[in-house]
């Protein structure tokens, strides 16, 4: 835990200091749960949306984007639910003063227990090498299996309670498993009650004739909304997607672990509409699609697992989580789950409109079902972060910093540097510059050593350095580094494009799925 804590901390550093994610407002002390995203930051982030909505909207015919408004019609959080049913469990501690969602608690002390099924595995590994099996050693060692059993049984009793907002036995349990304040050590437990995630505010000209409405705690409602007009307009035929990126807000009181989880959040989701009878196919087709589209990314199928959901939201029949293995261990990152036609149902009823498919193929009109894809932008950006960030042993004893990013998603692909700054070096180093730039994101630097130069771009995370020496001014040809093997080669000008494109073009990555 303590080697977990020692890794995140690095990750907070390293983003401020290289330009990549900063406290919102930070010369007033800041914001609790607000982040703004840096220079290099804000690049990361796009490129992240980018490579989702290509893969989601521009490889997918039957996909389609939309934009909707942050502020809604309020009947719009009615019907979705929100208003009466959008909360957490929250539990305060007496002598800490502190205040915990009760059911991260819960879970949390789960990921201690998994904790120690990864010790268990890690000495198997080791001490049968080659030969070992973790699929069958975690099935049938007692010891693991019984770790296993005991979260099982947490986990299944939490959401039993939470089901049937049965919270006392929710504190019960966490008073049962002995679960103590993380910051003081103190059992002293309040009740668990329920707090409402909504940011409501006023519409309107005068305080008389104002409006309550609400920013928004989640997108999909916006593609609910324009179901009718997008499917009538487009021409879509069932089965067909909208999808969506955007801002969305909510009240946490226990906003953690970074960018993880905040206040103010960007989604990236998709709404399948389907036939009835088939979202179970759908549902799984899309598990396996957007598994795919994370492990082309590269960074370790290990990393990843589905989560199977226990407790159902009321509008759905299977849910799933792919969940990744953060610094402070395994945490959802992106959620599948089969909504049945609730939402468009609800809207039918508050708003007296229909919102219905009429099928050609069986001279008919019925109300389709909807499989949802959505993934948190900035939990992906923490994911891709985190993994990349990197402290590496090198042959000669001495150690480096280096953001392995992906290299389709990296702010910048390539660095250029001139030897020194003169005789005519910068002059070709910009000529260059402006040349890629048509193509690429492409980052100047002239100051220091070329050798600090490198390491610099190493830990912003920069594929290639391209260095124009004296050599240069006689033949044409540069020095191109790769940031994760070192492997430096001299290369003509005219082929830096081409070398560039093979590593960062998106089509590239997005053939792995």
């Amino acid at each position: 835990m303590a080697k977990q804590e020692d890794q995140f901390k690095k990750v907070l550093s390293h983003a401020k200091e290289y330009g990549y994610v900063f406290q919102s407002s930070e010369i007033y002390d800041g914001l609790s749960a607000v982040y703004d995203y840096a220079q290099n930051g804000v690049e990361l982030k796009k490129n992240i949306r980018d490579y989702w909505w290509k893969a989601m909207v521009q490889m997918h015919e039957n996909i389609v984007g939309i934009d909707a408004s942050i502020l809604m019609h309020p009947t719009t959080w009615k019907a979705s639910g929100h208003v009466d049913a959008f909360n957490d469990p929250l539990i305060d501690n007496k002598d800490s003063k502190k205040r915990y969602r009760a059911d991260v608690l819960i879970e949390d002390y789960c990921a201690k227990i998994e904790g120690k099924i990864d010790k268990e595995v890690a000495k198997a590994a080791k001490r049968f090498g080659d030969a070992f099996n973790k699929e069958e050693f975690v099935t049938t060692n007692g010891r693991v299996v019984g770790y296993q059993e005991k979260i099982n049984t947490i986990l299944s009793r939490m959401a039993t309670s939470l089901e049937n907002e049965d919270l006392a036995d929710v504190k019960l349990l966490i008073e049962e498993l002995g679960i103590a304040d993380p910051l003081t050590g103190s059992k002293n437990w309040t009740e668990v009650k329920q707090f409402n995630l909504m940011f409501g505010t006023q519409i309107g000209a005068s305080a008389e004739s104002s409006t309550q409405v609400y920013l928004r705690p989640e997108t999909a409602q916006g593609i609910f909304v324009n179901f009718l007009n997008v499917q009538k307009t487009g021409r879509m035929k069932i089965p067909f997607g909208i999808a969506q990126t955007g801002k969305a807000f909510r009240n946490e009181i226990v906003a953690r672990q970074f960018i993880f989880r905040m206040r103010e959040f960007e989604q990236m989701e998709m709404q399948f509409f389907v036939k009835p009878g088939t979202q179970k196919e759908w549902y799984e087709n899309w598990k396996e699609s957007r598994l795919k589209w994370h492990l082309s990314l590269g960074m370790g199928a290990d990393n990843y697992r589905f989560h199977n959901h226990e407790k159902l939201a009321h509008y759905a029949d299977a849910a799933s989580d792919i969940e990744f293995k953060f610094p402070f261990g395994f945490k959802e990152l992106e959620g599948i789950h089969s909504r049945t036609d609730f939402d468009l149902k609800a809207h039918e009823e508050h708003s007296g409109k229909k919102l219905q498919y009429f099928d050609h193929e069986e001279n008919k009109s019925y109300t389709p079902f909807v499989v949802e894809t959505s993934i948190g932008l900035d939990r992906m950006f923490l994911a891709v972060f985190s993994k990349s960030l990197q402290e590496e042993t090198l042959e000669n004893g001495t150690t480096r910093t280096v953001l392995k990013l992906p290299a389709v998603l990296a702010p910048f692909k390539a660095a250029v540097l001139p030897l020194v700054k003169k005789d005519g070096l910068p002059e070709v180093a910009r000529k260059i510059l402006n040349d890629l730039k048509w193509d690429f994101n492409v980052f100047y630097d002239e100051k220091d050593a070329v050798g600090k130069r490198y390491r610099r771009q190493d830990a912003a995370g920069t594929p290639f350095c391209i260095t124009v020496d004296h050599q240069t001014l006689g033949d044409k040809t540069v020095t191109i580094r790769h940031r994760d093997s070192m492997e430096q080669k001299r290369v003509a000008i005219t082929d830096l494009k081409s070398i560039i494109k093979a590593e960062v073009d998106v089509k590239t990555w997005l053939q792995k799925m």
